[in-house]
C-alpha cells in the first residue's frame, strides 16, 4: 500500500518530466528596465485594450500635458525622460528602469526629453475598451522651470 501511494504521488512528476520541448518559436526582447519598488499594476474593469507601443521623444521635445484612462507601464529603453506631474513633482528616469503611470483626470503629466539624445519608451497601455491612447489636459501651475 505504501508503495502504491509513493507511485501515485510519483505519477504527477513523471509526467512533467516527458513534456514536448517547443519549437519554431523565437523571441527577442526590445527593451527591460528595473523598477525602482513595487509595481502595482490594475487593469480596468470590464473589458481592456491591451496596447504596446514605441514611443521616440527627440532631444528638447515633450509629450505635451495628458491624461490616461487606464495604467501604463513603461519601460526607458534609451536616454532619459523627465516627467513633470500633477503636483509639480519632477521624476527623472534613465534608460534601463521602468515605471507606471496612473490612471485617471488627477494624473496628468508632461514627459521631456532634457538631454542630448533621443529618449525611446516601450509602453504597454492597458485602458478601458475603446479609450484613446492620451488626453490632453491643461498644465498644471508649476513654478518656471518645472
Amino acid at each position: 500500500m505504501l508503495m502504491g501511494a509513493c507511485v501515485a504521488a510519483l505519477g504527477p512528476v513523471s509526467a512533467a518530466a516527458v513534456a514536448t520541448p517547443g519549437g519554431g518559436v523565437s523571441g527577442t526582447v526590445v527593451a527591460k528596465g528595473t523598477s525602482e519598488g513595487e509595481l502595482k499594476v490594475r487593469a480596468p474593469e470590464g473589458r481592456a485594450d491591451v496596447t504596446f507601443r514605441e514611443i521616440v521623444v527627440e532631444p528638447g521635445g515633450s509629450t505635451g500635458w495628458h491624461t490616461h484612462r487606464g495604467q501604463l507601464i513603461a519601460v526607458v529603453q534609451s536616454g532619459t525622460l523627465t516627467r513633470t506631474l500633477h503636483d509639480c513633482s519632477t521624476e527623472v528616469t534613465p534608460a534601463g528602469t521602468s515605471f507606471i503611470e496612473p490612471s485617471g483626470a488627477g494624473h496628468r503629466h508632461i514627459g521631456r526629453n532634457l538631454g542630448t539624445e533621443p529618449v525611446v519608451l516601450w509602453v504597454t497601455y492597458l485602458l478601458p475598451e475603446g479609450s484613446e491612447l492620451s488626453d490632453d489636459a491643461e498644465a498644471a501651475d508649476c513654478p518656471p522651470g518645472k
